[in-house]
């Protein structure tokens, strides 16, 4: 969790093992619109980092347990105000082989949108308000 630029290459870089052939990276950007809403403008995310950073932790557990040959997972996210473009959230999975990097980094950023208290808030042209949730991706229970 950081107010920062998020470091995209850098988490590439120290994903890169020898014993991994894949290493699939997943960026989440700030769009100009979202489910009923036009215009947006940028985004606000706010979070109790404690929590937060526990439930990260979490989520990459759950990974490694479900893919055991996992190389390194990297999960990253931004608080505070983003504009249109910048990066919000960064999910980086190494893997011997493509498919479990790939599924084990789908599983990342589901879980952790659906698990982790970080809390969004929209800035459009008609104003500003909490997101809203399109769907429930995941029980908390799917994640220790």
């Amino acid at each position: 969790m950081t107010d920062g630029a998020l470091p995209v290459a850098d988490a590439l870089e120290w994903a890169v093992l020898p014993s991994c052939g894949a290493v699939v990276t997943f960026c989440g950007t700030v769009r100009d619109h979202s489910e009923g809403r036009d215009g947006v403008t940028s985004l606000e995310y706010e979070c109790y980092p404690e929590h937060a950073t526990e439930r990260l932790a979490a989520v990459a557990g759950s990974a490694r347990s479900r893919w055991p040959g996992t190389g390194r997972v990297a999960l990253l996210h931004r608080v505070g105000e983003l504009s249109l473009g910048e990066v919000s959230v960064v999910v980086v999975v190494s893997a011997p082989h493509r498919a479990e990097a790939f599924e084990a980094a789908r599983h990342c950023i589901d879980t952790l949108k659906a698990t982790v208290p970080i809390w969004k808030r929209e800035h459009w042209s008609g104003g500003s308000d909490w997101a809203r949730c399109a769907h429930d991706l995941l029980g908390t229970t799917d994640v220790p």
